[in-house]
């Protein structure tokens, strides 16, 4: 006897609740009673949706990873360039709107480094698909080392920013150091 198919259009939709539901309320404690009665779902449901937890939560990373993605990519398509791109993505990343969803983001990363089998997934994309689109930024014809060192600094420096913004919520000197950067490389490039 086979099951029903899953509805892929009600998948997404309870894909993207749980998501928010994640970013509001952390993963550590992740477990389908609670989803399930703040979502006003059966646990059983998530269940026939995701098949495991661990599956549920590398479907919402990639969610987020996905939605994360889209926006930045509508303000970058606006703002050519390396410099453009790299001011997006800060933008994007830095919105109070969005603090939720990197603090998600960084916890996942800790825990991501202590258990590299299990977020596999995650790990093979938190930096090789933001690397790609800030190489892709710099145009066909840029010097694909030179590429790859520009993508990698600001990589790392947009995260460090992040990271310092998250822990201290000093806005004002952190943005001081954004802009600084970010000015900095229109001239380089």
């Amino acid at each position: 006897m086979a099951g029903r198919p899953v509805d892929h259009q009600r998948r997404a939709e309870l894909l993207d609740r749980v998501v928010d539901y994640t970013v509001e309320h952390g993963f550590n404690d992740l477990s389908w009673r609670p989803i399930a009665a703040a979502l006003d779902v059966s646990p059983t449901t998530l269940v026939h949706r995701f098949g495991s937890k661990d599956q549920m939560l590398q479907d919402v990373l990639a969610r987020l990873r996905e939605r994360i993605f889209a926006a930045v990519g509508e303000v970058a398509d606006h703002r050519p360039g390396l410099a453009g791109a790299a001011r997006a993505v800060w933008e994007r990343t830095s919105d109070p709107r969005r603090e939720a969803e990197f603090r998600l983001f960084f916890a996942v990363y800790g825990r991501a480094l202590q258990s590299p089998r299990q977020f596999s997934d995650f790990l093979d994309h938190v930096v090789a698909d933001w690397m790609a689109s800030l190489r892709d930024a710099q145009g066909p014809h840029a010097d694909p080392s030179t590429a790859t060192r520009e993508a990698t600094l600001i990589i790392a420096t947009i995260r460090g920013l992040l990271l310092d913004l998250l822990a201290t919520g000093d806005r004002a000197r952190v943005q001081d150091a954004a802009d600084h950067f970010l000015s900095g490389l229109q001239g380089d490039l």
